[in-house]
Order: structure tokens, then C-alpha cells, then sequence
């Protein structure tokens, strides 16, 4: 019986050790595939490309295969992405994914040049200018949205419910981003409006809550985060504490169970348990949609509006030797309730859609804000 124990495990680890060997000898055919296919575009192909340009597609296109959001970044690239997180750089001013093929706006941001020439969350951008972007990478696509500013570019854009598709010309500018806008409504709600997760929105809040509490007359606040594509997790972590008094903000859950984490709120609500509102739509995804979860799972606000865009997913921004980087998907979040954002994102507790083809966020014609003051004055 020992005997035939011992010829067992041997045969077991050897089927392993071929195994293990197999998968090996594929992946080195592969990269001669790859290396043969490359020499036969460079000799073959109809116009001369740029080996260089083809390697960096190569990597991008990896990396897209695995998510949307995980991509390469060249050197230059990178160093656009940390203008963007410090608050201020060039460009239309709307944050963007890729799905079937083709850019999807996330949202837009606020006074931007993108805001104000009419995009919205949920547009699927199919040309730049003459350019298709069907079969173009995400990164490739960003870069033809690029230019100096003053240009202009031109935008053919497919939206949900249009016939249509619709063209719009946009002049780039320079974006510099106030993420949180603040004033006082009907004397006595305190409106705040957030528009990215920035290095300095977490202390921009807690200036402007300081501000409205100066008011005698002030009962409630409305917490706007439309629109808002999200940003730093740290800032997410810290506005969800703003409003809370404990509990637990957000969980990460990775491949590797030592890199799993969770968030607790510190004792302290600065708003004084005053009633708190929280606006919500397509526009709103990643950060915006783990202050909204957190605050309706832990009851302690009401959330209204659309259901928000489902980004669970952590990236994180990894350094390589050409002082690139790589964004790489490495977890998801999970709400306090266990439920994960990715894909589904938060519901609203009162579900109040966008009407008419002229709305827009913060003027008369925002139905979803003036709703929000309504239930708030009974």
C-alpha cells in the first residue's frame, strides 16, 4: 500500500512538473509569435510604422484586455495624470472609460469646456474629428483629444434615446478645478457641491461646512455629487468621516488576502447630526459612489436621484524603468452593507430622474435639486 502511496505522489508531481513546463514552452512561443508578427508588420505593412509607438499599443492592449480601467501610461502621460490629481491641467474637462470599442463619458466636470458645451454622463464618443474611434485604444483616444489650448476639436458623439448621432465643437482650455462650491438655500439648507476627490477637497468641505454653520437658521445640507467621476480614495475616506460617527466606510478585497482592508469612521460628525441629503446620477462613479454608499448603508443620509455608474475597482499606479507606469486593477471596494460597487454601483433610496432636454445641474431647470429642497422642507 506504501508502495503504491509513494509511485502516486511521484506521478503527481511529475504530471505538475509538465504541466508547469508546458505552460512555460507556450509562453515562450507566444512571445516569438508576437516577435515574428511584428517583423512581418515592420517588412510588410503599407506605410512605415513606428516600432516604438507599436510597442507601447502591444502593452496598452494587454492591459485593456484584463479591465477597462487598467492601461498604460508613457512617461509624459503619467505626468499629465499627477497635473490632473494636484487640481489644475489642459484639456475638455471630462473623465472617460472604454467600453465595446468605444469612449464612454463618465461625466463631465463642472465649468468646463465639455460642461458647457452640453456632454453627459453616459455619451459614447465615436469620432474625434475626422477620426474614428472604434478599434483605437483608450489612451490612443485620449491623445487625439489632446492639443494646445485654444484649438478646438471636434466630438461626434452617440447618446441614449437620440436617433441621431450628435456633433459638438469644444475649445480646450485650461482646467482648474474648485472641487467643492458651497451657498446657502432657502436660508436654511446648506447646499455643497463636489466635483472631483482632489488632494484638497476633504479640507475644502470641512472649510465650507465650517461657514454655513455660522448661520442661525441652518437645519440641513445637501451633499451634490453628480457628475462627480471620483478621484483620491483617501478623500473619500475622509469626507465619509465628516458625517459619521463610526462605523466602517469602505473594505477593499485584493488576490492576496494580507492586502485586503477596511476603513472606520473616528467619533465625530461635524455637521452636529443636522439632516444630510446626498444627490446622485450616471456622472457619479468610484470615490462619489463610496461617500454615497457609506452614508445610505450606515442610515445616515438620504440619498436621491439616479442610480450612480458602478466603478468598484481599485487601480493602482505602478512605476516602471522608463519612468512610465502602469494603472492596474489590484481590488474592488465593498460598501459597509458587503455590497460590492463594481458594475452596479448605488441605488438611490428616491429615485428622481433628469427631465427635459434642457436640464442642467444647479439652475432652475434641475429637477432633481429642487425635489431635494421640497422633501427637505416637508
Amino acid at each position: 500500500m506504501k508502495i503504491i502511496k509513494y509511485y502516486s505522489i511521484i506521478f503527481l508531481s511529475f504530471f505538475y512538473l509538465i504541466s508547469a513546463n508546458s505552460s512555460e514552452v507556450d509562453i515562450y512561443k507566444k512571445i516569438d509569435l508576437f516577435g515574428e508578427v511584428l517583423e512581418k508588420i515592420n517588412r510588410e505593412y503599407i506605410d512605415e510604422i513606428n516600432q516604438s509607438e507599436s510597442m507601447d499599443s502591444a502593452i496598452n492592449g494587454l492591459l485593456q484586455s484584463l479591465d477597462p480601467y487598467s492601461s498604460y501610461m508613457s512617461p509624459e502621460i503619467l505626468e499629465e495624470m499627477q497635473t490632473e490629481t494636484s487640481g489644475e491641467f489642459g484639456g475638455l474637462g471630462i473623465e472617460v472609460s472604454m467600453e465595446a470599442g468605444v469612449v464612454k463619458v463618465i461625466s463631465p466636470i463642472d465649468d468646463t469646456p465639455a460642461s458647457k458645451a452640453g456632454l453627459k454622463a453616459g455619451d459614447y464618443i465615436v469620432k474625434i474629428n475626422d477620426t474614428q474611434v472604434q478599434g483605437k485604444s483608450l489612451s490612443e483616444a485620449v491623445d487625439l483629444m489632446r492639443g494646445p489650448v485654444g484649438s478646438s476639436i471636434e466630438l461626434t458623439v452617440r447618446r441614449r434615446g437620440e436617433k441621431k448621432a450628435l456633433t459638438f465643437n469644444i475649445t480646450r482650455e485650461i482646467i482648474e478645478i474648485q472641487s467643492v462650491k458651497s451657498e446657502l438655500l432657502e436660508e436654511n439648507i446648506g447646499y455643497i457641491r463636489l466635483t472631483s476627490f482632489n488632494e484638497n477637497s476633504s479640507d475644502q468641505i470641512e472649510k465650507q461646512i465650517k461657514k454655513l454653520k455660522k448661520n442661525k437658521n441652518l437645519n440641513s445640507f445637501i451633499l451634490d455629487l453628480r457628475n462627480n467621476p471620483g478621484g483620491l480614495l483617501n478623500q473619500a475616506i475622509r469626507i465619509s468621516d465628516f458625517f459619521l460617527e463610526n462605523g466602517e466606510i469602505v473594505s477593499t478585497k485584493s488576490r492576496k488576502k494580507s492586502d485586503n482592508r477596511k476603513w472606520f469612521a473616528k467619533k465625530g460628525d461635524i455637521t452636529d447630526g443636522k439632516t444630510l441629503l446626498v444627490l446622485i446620477n450616471y456622472g457619479s462613479a468610484s470615490a462619489s459612489e463610496i461617500v454615497a454608499g457609506a452614508l445610505k448603508d450606515h442610515k445616515r443620509a438620504i440619498v436621491v436621484g439616479e442610480n450612480s455608474y458602478g466603478k468598484g475597482s481599485v487601480q493602482s499606479i505602478i512605476p516602471l524603468k522608463n519612468r512610465g507606469a502602469i494603472r492596474l486593477t489590484v481590488a474592488k471596494y465593498y460598501l459597509p452593507s458587503g455590497k460590492s460597487i463594481s458594475e452596479v454601483g448605488v441605488r438611490p433610496d428616491i429615485e428622481v430622474n433628469e427631465e427635459g432636454d434642457n436640464f442642467k445641474i444647479r439652475t432652475e431647470t434641475d429637477n432633481q435639486l429642487n425635489y431635494a429642497i421640497k422633501l427637505l422642507n416637508g
